[in-house]
């Protein structure tokens, strides 16, 4: 086990990359890396009396925050040597490795104090020392013990929100969830997981298996190029029950972007959650994310034919041909199984994206709208045209010089079936939900709110068209106007009636849904990305021709209700936030970024 010696205790020479855009509030990165602007401070000011430089003003909060942090690890005298009594607290509570938090775009905030996981250096089977309380790292902490009611209450739909850190409301909401509660042990005794993603943060995940009491489990995690902490290749020389894989891909514009989990229990069941959030602190503070979290799969009797414990929906075989896409040897005991347990409860259709050229059969194309597109044709009740399809994402593609040329024409195409033949008639319109300029700079965390929309200005001069399909991010009836979406959702619906809703990790792009090829005899759907998703039909899922949203409506379920309704257009002078601000020297408010 790492222990703090003399050595340890000297004050760190490496600098933080970030240097004064770095916005962490870990106690652990503090000890780590130098950041010489809040030493420059403390050194130029009186006692607990810090003086701001006025470039520096717009995030005079996080500064002060971060000073505290350095005066409460490290000594006044030297600036630089931590107390005896400190140093004592810090080696009993804050024993982890080295880790650093990555960040998907271009955003570096990250304003919750991450909990992370010791490596051993004498004893693999050495135990890390608990935190002596989970608050200090961990701004929203529900109570244990409550997940499978809150589960059970959820139902017919399974669909959680994030809490959301600066939102009290949020933290009370019966579908809001923190990463702790999945990992509750209401919902089982686990004994092993899978964690499919893009980003991670190792430490901070480790800490987050730690503070639910699985630390020594084991994890397997498959993550994607560029998403990940530097410590996560090393991380099973110091913690053998863990394994990472980078996912490589097959070129450069494609990406491993899967939000998935796979909870295997002592009991021999299991749970899958389809998730929009990466595993680091970020996502999971002021960010919205939306999860599917399944129903407790019970392990079918010995013997039992393995054609058996099917889905309506074929979520079991979509699942295991996904997971065999990736021809990943450890994921075999998983595959196994999987193909033992019964998920003939399951009501949502697995929609996913695997890398790859792909050709139509009779069951359509069995990935990205391809799929989708079938899916409805087969399931959806009849939708009147003037009902719009509603997009909502976290970044955008790049569509071409028109709408029409994949926007308008192919994706359209794809999300407008039902069980009606198309035949003539007429194209539905698109709506796009992403966030404005000042939807974000009005957010909890300023601009930095938009550091999980990555959608640049290079890009979007070339289809400023899009400006008309824009809507803005409005979230009032859930608490999370101010928390910008990294929550993807599509949907349909007119009236107060929704006639389908898909969840996924897919941002609205080629990459992420695929593109047809030109050839009219034998059109083929070239897919770059790994997404999954889940599409709730209310054919399945309640056995009616929609979902109400309407609560007065008790006839159906009422669909859980994720952002305002009406939509509200952009305005004449509203423009969809630019990642490229995030890279200027100044905010809106004059501070450096």
């Amino acid at each position: 086990m790492e222990k703090f010696t003399s050595k340890r205790r000297t004050k760190p020479t490496e600098v933080c990359q970030y240097d004064k855009n770095c916005y962490r509030k870990n106690p652990h990165h503090f000890m780590e890396y130098r950041h010489e602007h809040l030493e420059k401070i403390m050194e130029q000011s009186p006692a607990n009396q810090y003086v701001i430089p006025n470039e520096m003003l717009a995030h005079k909060d996080c500064i002060l925050d971060q000073i505290k942090i350095i005066t409460e690890l490290f000594s006044p005298e030297d600036k630089g040597e931590p107390s005896a009594k400190k140093n004592k607290q810090a080696e009993q509570n804050i024993k982890m490795p080295k880790v650093s938090t990555s960040v998907e775009n271009a955003s570096n905030k990250s304003s919750n104090q991450s909990a992370s996981a010791s490596s051993s250096s004498s004893s693999t089977s050495q135990k890390v020392c608990a935190p002596k309380d989970i608050h200090k790292y961990v701004k929203v902490v529900a109570p244990k013990g409550k997940m499978a009611g809150k589960l059970e209450k959820s139902r017919p739909f399974n669909f959680f929100l994030t809490c959301i850190s600066s939102s009290p409301p949020t933290h009370n909401e019966p579908l809001s969830i923190t990463f702790q509660e999945i990992l509750d042990k209401s919902l089982g005794e686990l004994e092993c997981s899978v964690q499919i993603n893009f980003m991670v943060d190792i430490g901070w995940l480790l800490g987050q298996y730690y503070f639910a009491g699985c630390l020594d489990l084991p994890l397997l995690i498959l993550y994607g190029s560029g998403g990940a902490s530097p410590e996560i290749e090393t991380i099973s020389q110091k913690k053998p029950q863990v394994s990472a894989h980078l996912m490589r891909m097959p070129h450069a514009f494609a990406t491993h972007h899967t939000k998935m989990m796979l909870l295997g229990y002592k009991d021999r069941s299991m749970r899958v959650v389809v998730s929009t959030a990466n595993l680091y602190e970020d996502d999971w503070d002021n960010r919205t994310q939306g999860l599917w979290i399944s129903d407790k799969l019970e392990a079918m009797p010995e013997g039992s034919d393995t054609a058996s414990g099917e889905s309506a929906t074929e979520f079991r075989n979509e699942l295991l041909k996904y997971l065999s896409a990736y021809k990943l040897p450890q994921l075999q005991p998983w595959l196994v199984r999987i193909r033992k347990t019964d998920f003939s409860a399951v009501n949502v259709f697995l929609i996913t994206s695997i890398p790859g050229t792909y050709t139509e059969t009779g069951n359509g194309y069995p990935h990205g709208h391809g799929r989708v597109a079938w899916l409805l044709s087969k399931h959806s009740a009849p939708i009147n045209e003037n009902s719009p399809i509603i997009a909502q994402s976290s970044s955008l593609g790049s569509f071409g010089a028109s709408a029409d040329g994949w926007l308008t024409g192919e994706f359209v195409n794809s999300f407008r079936r039902d069980t009606q033949p198309m035949g003539l008639r007429k194209l539905p319109s698109i709506r796009v939900i992403y966030p404005s300029f000042n939807n974000v700079a009005n957010g909890h965390d300023g601009l930095l709110s938009g550091g999980c929309l990555p959608y640049g200005d290079k890009i979007h001069q070339k289809q400023t068209w899009l400006n008309d399909f824009l809507y803005q991010w409005r979230a009032d009836c859930r608490h999370r106007s101010k928390a910008m979406p990294h929550i993807k959702t599509y949907t349909r619906w007119s009236e107060k009636k929704m006639f389908w809703f898909l969840l996924s990790s897919a941002n609205l792009s080629k990459a992420a849904w695929g593109s047809l090829s030109k050839s009219k005899t034998t059109p083929t759907l070239r897919i770059s990305n790994f997404e999954a998703g889940v599409l709730f039909l209310p054919k399945f899922v309640s056995n009616m021709r929609y979902f109400s949203m309407d609560e007065s409506d008790q006839s159906t379920p009422l669909f859980p209700p994720l952002y305002d309704i009406p939509l509200t257009k952009y305005a004449v002078d509203d423009n969809p936030f630019l990642s490229d601000i995030l890279f200027t020297e100044t905010d809106n408010v004059g501070g450096t970024m």
